[in-house]
């Protein structure tokens, strides 16, 4: 077996200097620590955990907790890839994930004191409700934590520039002729939904277009079933919007379905637009035109905010807004007069 010494004899470094290297202290160049890496790879150096946590008095994991309710968490191919990208640069610096969900309740115990009980060096928390008072338990404790997909928060944060994803979907489709443009929104409650519906808001105002009464629908937790509620409702009214901004895939995958049923069709009588660029969106009937939002940079810089914290052993307050992109496929097209 490969060990320290070997890798010191082979670099021409002490024993110390790899072990800070490996470590990451800070007074180790970066030409040096290169070199001892790539030692370390040639020569397929695998470290003892157990030796590591105790010179390093950490324990090289990273707790990680999420709503599974509603589609919401792991079931979501959003916030899946987020985890995924996550994962990846958390383990390149040599850190494991620990995973805990709202079943902990069943057992009587909080997220914290899981997350304490384990000896986690830092906590990133996703796609949970900002009110509940377990997840502002972790954010107010001193552990180095990170929150994706909230904002106003007492920690670290990374999140989608989710004002300017809503006027986005707004412009575009007023740019192909619609003035009569609904939105089906995520549930205010989230910090998601209510950022898009602020940019629903501004950009129907700033174009000076009416948003009447029905129009603005709540879609909930951005589920499928909940799209094909809420777009039901839009073609009850007696002025059926003729484009429609949806605040998530999921929900819009619903809404196309719906209008198919009623024998109406997209984009021909009602335009769609989606949010998230999640991997269905392209192979869906019609390709659906959406908000794409960046899941390897959120990951990445989520990962990166982390890692700081726990170096500088201390908790920061550092956010993180990663800008959104839209995709243009064939859900959307331009008003027929």
């Amino acid at each position: 077996m490969v060990t320290i010494y070997d890798i010191a004899k082979k670099t021409g470094f002490s024993t110390t200097t790899v072990s800070k290297a490996l470590n990451n202290y800070s007074d180790v160049s970066e030409k040096t620590r290169q070199k001892i890496l790539q030692a370390v790879e040639d020569m397929g150096y695998l470290p003892n955990a157990h030796a590591q946590s105790l010179s390093t008095k950490k324990s090289w994991t990273i707790g990680v907790m999420f709503a599974e309710d509603n589609e919401v968490g792991m079931k979501h191919p959003f916030f899946s890839a987020i985890i995924e990208s996550f994962r990846k640069n958390a383990e390149r610096e040599g850190y494991d994930l620990i995973f805990a969900s709202r079943n902990l309740r069943n057992r009587d115990i909080s997220y914290l004191e899981h997350f304490s009980y384990r000896g986690v060096d830092g906590i990133v928390v996703i796609c949970s409700d900002p009110q509940d008072p377990q997840v502002q338990e972790m954010i107010n404790s001193t552990i180095p934590i990170v929150v994706i997909d909230m904002n106003n928060q007492n920690c670290s944060l990374v999140y989608s520039d989710n004002i300017e994803g809503g006027k986005l979907a707004v412009n575009y489709l007023h740019s192909l002729g619609h003035t009569k443009i609904a939105h089906i929104a995520g549930d205010p409650s989230t910090d998601a939904g209510a950022e898009r519906i602020k940019g629903y808001n501004k950009a129907m105002n700033d174009l000076k277009l009416p948003i009447p009464e029905g129009y603005l629908i709540n879609g909930g937790l951005f589920s499928i079933n909940e799209g094909k509620e809420a777009m039901e409702k839009l073609l009850l009214l007696d002025d059926v919007p003729t484009a429609v901004f949806v605040a998530g895939d999921h929900m819009a995958i619903g809404a196309i379905e719906v209008i198919k049923e009623k024998g109406l069709r997209v984009p021909e009588d009602i335009s769609i637009i989606g949010y998230d660029d999640i991997e269905m969106a392209a192979y869906i009937t019609p390709k659906l035109t959406t908000i794409k939002q960046d899941t390897d940079m959120i990951g990445f810089q989520a990962a990166q905010l982390l890692m700081n914290q726990i170096l500088q052993k201390k908790k920061l307050f550092v956010s993180k807004k990663i800008p959104v992109e839209l995709i243009i496929r064939e859900s959307c097209s331009k008003k027929e007069n």
